[in-house]
């Protein structure tokens, strides 16, 4: 079986509760043909950078895969008929990564600032060419 990392938009004016039922949904469909689903992100109400469907917003979800690729392209299928999926894209991948993506990580993760507000790793390279200019 191969590994995958699925994205999908649904549309704006579903509810939370709804875009859960649309992951349980397509993971119990891959389950049952054979697959295993392993990380879900729900990465909640995101704006788009442009119009999908008459849709400015979109519920963003992440889903971790490993299945056969007949499964893949069956649930694939299945979402291009379905009205509330705005649209979906399906990378495969050699392994998934440990820990949070990339969206669920915060800001503060990617550039730390300290208690005055500087950011951690600029401040650390300015005094480490400020002591190069001192020898």
């Amino acid at each position: 079986m191969a590994l995958y990392e699925h994205v999908f938009l649904a549309r704006q004016d579903l509810s939370p509760q709804q875009v859960d039922a649309l992951v349980e949904q397509y993971k119990g469909f891959i389950e049952s043909g054979g697959g295993k689903v392993g990380r879900i992100e729900n990465w909640g109400l995101k704006s788009l950078a442009y119009r999908i469907k008459k849709n400015r917003k979109a519920y963003l979800a992440l889903l971790d895969i490993d299945a056969p690729s007949d499964v893949v392209k069956e649930m694939e299928r299945q979402m291009s008929i379905n009205e509330d999926i705005l649209r979906f894209m399906t990378v495969r991948v050699e392994a998934h990564e440990e820990g949070p993506s990339a969206m669920m990580q915060r800001r503060d993760d990617r550039g730390r600032r300290d208690d005055r507000g500087a950011r951690r790793d600029r401040d650390e390279g300015r005094r480490a060419r400020e002591d190069e200019g001192d020898e």
